[in-house]
This record gives C-alpha cells, sequence and structure tokens, in this order.
C-alpha cells in the first residue's frame, strides 16, 4: 500500500478551509440572538477547559497530586492572584503532596 503525504495535507487543508469558509458564506448578517451570541462569546474559554483539565489529571504521578494541584490552583485564581503566582503555587502543591502522601499511600 503507498501512502503519499501530500493527499493527506490536501485533504486536511481542505477541510480547514471549509470549515473556515463556510460559515462566512451561509451567515452574512450580524448576528442578533443573545443566545447565540453569548453562546459563540463562551466557545473559546470551553475549548481551552476542554483541552486542559485531562492535561492537569494526567500531568502528574497520581491523581491525588493532580487535584491538590487544581485545587490550589482554582483558590489562588478566585482569590484574584497573577498568572505567575498560581502557576508557582500550584507545582508547589503537587511538589508536596507528591514527596509527603504518595509514598505512604
Amino acid at each position: 500500500m503507498d501512502h503519499n503525504i501530500y493527499i493527506y495535507v490536501l485533504v486536511m487543508a481542505g477541510v480547514t478551509y471549509l470549515i473556515r469558509l463556510i460559515p462566512l458564506t451561509l451567515i452574512r448578517k450580524e448576528i442578533k440572538n443573545t443566545f447565540i451570541k453569548s453562546f459563540l462569546y463562551y466557545v473559546p474559554y470551553v475549548t481551552l477547559a476542554v483541552m486542559t483539565f485531562p492535561a492537569i489529571l494526567h500531568g502528574t504521578g497520581s491523581i491525588i497530586s493532580a487535584a491538590a494541584g487544581f485545587i490550589t490552583a482554582l483558590i489562588l485564581a478566585y482569590l484574584g492572584q497573577s498568572l505567575i503566582v498560581v502557576s508557582v503555587l500550584s507545582c508547589v502543591a503537587v511538589f508536596l503532596v507528591e514527596l509527603i502522601v504518595i509514598p505512604f499511600a
């Protein structure tokens, strides 16, 4: 069986182009429906969360340390800390949990 990489790239380019072109050609007027506007407003945030959350849970040695880091990040972000503070302290929480709790589990 002969695989031609150029055919694969051409098909992927065509699919990507059509996904971006079809909404532009079908929807020419401004969207006035508030439900659809609010739905489209939150799509990028939901997509980022859906891609990030599984990586958080599977990025460490155990689910316990991943949950500790995630909960730490949620609390610090809710309290309005900067991104660097949230990142560093979440990593510290994961490190401490894996250092202290995991050997006894």
